[in-house]
């Protein structure tokens, strides 16, 4: 049985559900008393609907107006409020051991007034009521009625696993065994559940099952209750989840913090490249120049090389500075200025926002000097190459200090300024240790290489730039992921492989591929970064440059798996905007500089139609095959084969008979893919090949019920060539 004493909550959470339940027939007077419990704690009723104009509710979305991400005392106030209103015996809990809480952002059990069904709000009282009923008696009846209503609101749209038992375990935490990410981790992925239990269980899909669940609780309750487990009940594994998962982040923060640390402090032979103000509006300049010196302020936090993270820093600004500012610039750049700048770097030197007035090589590591008078005690000495008064060729950063090693065109401009001064090979390797330089690449390449209309080059380019995010969508054939990394290069005007990166979806790809996840490692399981995780941090380190995202086969995926809670964040008018991840409680946005561009096969008839929540956030641009195109008819010509010119006609034919064909439609035409790679002297055998093992297996597929259909075309195909 559970340790009431420990759990003190569970008594007031009980009283309260079975108060709860006699609201199920009057629910007006329940949300009247929920408004009134508002008023009267003086807090901002959250959002529970449309303008707020409640008209239904139901209990479990009650119940979370105390359990989400609220303090600790508007969590009393409510908590009090409803114990006043609905005359709750049991005592306040002081502590809430073991509790899951909703994510403010998605705390209601039900979509609002235009968006829900009919029944919703009724089947999650259906689905409490016999949770009840069955958590006091579980007899065959009970159970059957409670897993019609599990099966029921588990499906209904903003619920899943983690929040429907989540809701069960508030309300009776001894029968039911809450399935949030935590717990989840604990018991599949810790390494704390014996693996022999482990594999006993039913693999978690996004929606369980009634069946499913109660496999899963019967066998860890059993396996709790015995003499291999020190955790009894799924109070104390809720608990011990919680506690076991922030001891892992917290390893893996120190382990990554170090691991930083060790990278930014080693000396490697990249030069980095800053601007920097010595200075208001570069006062200290001549004496910094003359002791060979630069130096930043906010010396009164003291040396920074007691710090471990950017984060210590800008708290210790707040703390000892000014609590009304954030620090988050200076925090960032006392940072960089302490740990990540290195002897051999060069400085730019500028005075406000116009002007640059000198140039230096960094020669020492970060010190400090507390024998300093003013605030300017954080120091490196600099071997001061220039000094003079140049304009600037871009409009400097306001910030203190700026890593500018990204922008290759900008320490280019900045190197031209002194090059006619200094002809020296220091000087000369400013330029040759920039970035790497890149074929250019325009819209007229990408015209030439891929077979559409400019008309429809200009709009695609147009519908990416505003929207952000797009879908290819075509039949197979049709050159998607050939155009994919091409519009990429067109728009960047350059072959530029670092700011596009390319990712193929299928159905076992995750969450944890794509953002982030553990993973088990030879001391048990770290936590590692995605693929759109890095990409989207690197794209934010260069904020002025665009990025590209591709992924290939968008639809093969679980999208809402994938994706998460990144679904909000993808949107044009949402870059930006952070919101909490669900690993580790960082803040994540999706930067405005990246663009995600998706392909999608619309022939594949085995793949459910793509998520609504993405589609919404998308895009869709139809990619036809181009054998009318001036490009395709070109290289046509170029190959000079009579053979070739006659398939092609006739794949043409075939293509307006798929079109047609109402099982069909355009989207499942051959494209012209199968036959862009065609050398000048390819022989009628090769043809041959294309027919027999590329275009009959995929008519096979497309009219499995018509062999007739099939034959005819077959023969159509093999006479064009004859």
């Amino acid at each position: 049985m559970i340790n009431y004493e420990q759990f003190e909550w569970i008594e007031f959470y009980q009283e309260f559900a079975r108060k709860l339940l006699k609201y199920k027939t009057d629910r007006k007077l329940l949300i009247s008393i929920v408004k009134q419990v508002y008023k009267n704690a003086e807090i901002n009723m959250p959002k529970l609907e449309i303008n707020n104009d409640i008209v239904d509710i139901d209990p479990f979305t009650i119940f979370g107006l105390f359990n989400k991400g609220i303090t600790y005392d508007n969590r009393l106030k409510i908590m009090s409020g409803f114990a006043k209103e609905l005359d709750i015996q049991s005592p306040l809990p002081k502590s809430f051991a073991s509790i899951p809480v909703l994510n403010n952002q998605n705390a209601t059990y039900y979509s609002f007034v235009n968006t829900r069904g009919e029944s919703d709000i009724d089947d999650l009282w259906g689905l409490f009521e016999s949770a009840l009923k069955y958590s006091s008696n579980q007899n065959q009846e009970n159970k059957l009625r409670f897993s019609h209503f599990f099966d029921i609101t588990i499906n209904k749209k903003g619920n899943g696993n983690s929040k429907i038992t989540m809701g069960l375990f508030w309300i009776a935490p001894n029968t039911f065994l809450n399935l949030d990410r935590r717990n989840e981790w604990y018991i599949y992925q810790s390494g704390k559940i014996p693996q022999d239990i482990v594999f006993s269980l039913p693999k978690i899909e996004e929606k369980i099952t009634a069946d499913v669940y109660f496999t899963i609780t019967e066998k860890l309750r059993e396996y709790l209750s015995s003499e291999k487990s020190n955790i009894k009940n799924f109070c104390e594994l809720s608990h011990e989840a919680w506690r076991y998962s922030e001891e892992v982040n917290e390893q893996i923060k120190r382990e990554k913090m170090i691991e930083e640390n060790k990278n930014n402090l080693q000396e490697d032979n990249a030069i980095h490249y800053w601007i920097y103000s010595p200075g208001d509006n570069a006062s200290k300049w001549s004496e910094y120049y003359e002791k060979g010196v630069m130096g930043i302020g906010w010396g009164q936090i003291g040396d920074l090389t007691k710090f471990h993270s950017k984060e210590e820093i800008k708290q210790c600004l707040i703390d000892v500075v000014n609590a009304d500012y954030s620090y988050k610039n200076a925090g960032h750049y006392l940072w960089q200025f302490a740990n990540q700048m290195k002897p051999g770097d060069i400085v730019f030197v500028k005075k406000g926002m116009h002007q640059i007035i000198g140039m230096g090589v960094v020669k020492s590591n970060y010190y400090f000097d507390g024998n300093i008078k003013d605030n300017y005690k954080n120091l490196r000495d600099v071997e001061w190459k220039e000094k003079g008064v140049w304009e600037a060729p871009h409009q400097s950063a306001l910030k203190t200090l700026t890593d500018i090693t990204q922008y290759t065109d900008y320490i280019k401009d900045l190197n031209n300024l002194f090059v006619n001064d200094i002809n020296n090979h220091e000087n000369e390797l400013l330029v040759e240790s920039v970035k790497t330089e890149y074929d250019h690449y325009t819209g007229d390449d990408f015209l030439e290489q891929v077979y559409m209309s400019k008309d429809e080059y200009v709009k695609l380019v147009r519908i990416l730039e505003n929207k952000k995010n797009i879908i290819l969508q075509g039949a197979p054939g049709v050159g998607k992921t050939f155009i994919a990394k091409r519009l990429a290069f067109s728009i960047l005007g350059e072959e530029n492989t670092q700011q596009v990166n390319m990712v193929q979806f299928h159905q076992s790809y995750s969450y944890e591929d794509f953002v982030m996840g553990y993973r088990p490692n030879v001391n048990g399981f770290e936590l590692k970064y995605g693929i759109f995780y890095n990409f989207c941090k690197e794209a934010e380190k260069d904020e002025e440059n665009k990025y590209f995202f591709i992924i290939d086969e968008i639809n093969r995926g679980n999208l809402s798996k994938i994706f998460g809670e990144l679904f909000i964040l993808i949107e044009n008018d949402k870059r930006g905007t952070s919101v909490q991840l669900a690993y580790n409680n960082e803040r994540f946005s999706v930067p405005k500089n990246v663009y995600i561009i998706g392909m999608m096969n619309t022939a594949d008839r085995s793949l459910a139609l793509i998520d609504y929540a993405l589609r919404r956030r998308f895009a869709f641009f139809d990619i036809k095959p181009g054998f009318d195109t001036e490009q395709f008819k070109k290289y046509q010509r170029t190959i000079e084969n009579p053979n070739f010119n006659n398939l092609i006609q006739c794949v043409k034919k075939l293509n307006e008979v798929i079109t047609n064909d109402e099982t069909l439609g355009s989207g499942f035409c051959i494209g012209h893919s199968y036959f862009s790679n065609i050398r000048k002297n390819i022989t009628d055998k090769e043809l041959q090949d294309i027919i027999e093992f590329e275009l009959v297996p995929l008519l096979k597929e497309y009219w499995f019920d018509e062999p007739t259909k099939v034959s005819e075309w077959e023969l159509n195909l093999r006479s064009s060539i004859k």
